[in-house]
């Protein structure tokens, strides 16, 4: 059974032991941003609904659908009420998983509402605290300060300071494949050709290994990091309404509950 077919079934066999409704099913990780290895897990994320009457007990389920990594299938969802309440807050991994480039499944006329609600509504302010803390964390712990280290580590750096690159740039969200992000933005042709170099290693071994810290990529990412974590940095922060989530909360309640009735 190929990958597709396998994360097909798996999808299958979630929704009718937990009885709930998949609306939305994608990659997630390093093959959704177009920099997977060979041996590179499948991240398959995906949305739920649960049957109405599961939202009326006190006892409520949780809000999540976890199950344990089978081989290199590694797959978990969240519930449509955690959703919402994460797309208010611009969560950047939901977001990057309403718009990957890779969908299993979409079944809800109401997915395309939520990239909306994204697109109009995203918050700068959490999306840069995210993103540069990512790369801070990544190159504090793996790059900074080292003779020697995992190549595959600068591309975990360097991909959230080139998405915020592009918010910068572009005033929008940037897509989810780090291949097209790279494409639209503006930065030093040298630094560039020198990701094209990782990226070409990264996808085509299995592990990329150690190497020589790079001193002109260690530039390029304090330069950004510093003026980014400045606490005089600011960004606009507009929110979607209550409202207007709620509303699109009992449509996507009242979809799930008509697919069910004409089962």
């Amino acid at each position: 059974m190929d990958m597709s077919a396998r994360i097909q079934e798996a999808l299958a066999t979630i929704a009718q032991e937990e009885q709930v409704r998949i609306i939305y099913a994608c990659e997630s990780g390093s093959r959704a941003w177009g920099i997977a290895s060979q041996n590179s897990d499948y991240d398959v994320r995906f949305l739920y609904v649960r049957p109405q009457n599961d939202y009326l007990r006190l006892d409520m389920p949780r809000d999540v659908i976890e199950l344990p990594i089978v081989d290199d299938l590694d797959i978990n969802g969240w519930d449509i009420f955690k959703a919402l309440r994460l797309l208010r807050n611009s969560n950047p991994p939901l977001l990057e998983w309403l718009f990957s480039p890779i969908v299993y499944q979409e079944s809800s006329i109401y997915v395309e509402a939520l990239r909306d609600i994204a697109r109009r509504l995203y918050s700068q302010t959490s999306i840069f605290y995210h993103y540069s803390n990512m790369a801070y964390r990544n190159y504090h712990a793996y790059i900074e300060q080292k003779d020697s280290v995992s190549l595959k580590k600068y591309l975990y750096v360097l991909r959230p300071i080139i998405a915020l690159l592009y918010l910068q740039q572009h005033s929008k969200l940037a897509p989810t494949s780090f291949i097209q992000t790279m494409a639209a933005v503006q930065f030093p042709q040298e630094v560039r050709v020198r990701i094209e170099q990782l990226l070409v290693l990264k996808q085509a071994g299995e592990e990329m290994g150690m190497g020589d810290a790079d001193p002109m990529l260690n530039a390029f990412i304090v330069e950004h990091l510093d003026r980014w974590r400045d606490p005089s940095f600011k960004q606009q922060q507009p929110k979607s309404s209550w409202k207007e989530l709620d509303g699109l909360l009992l449509s996507i309640l009242n979809e799930a509950r008509e697919v069910t009735a004409e089962r």
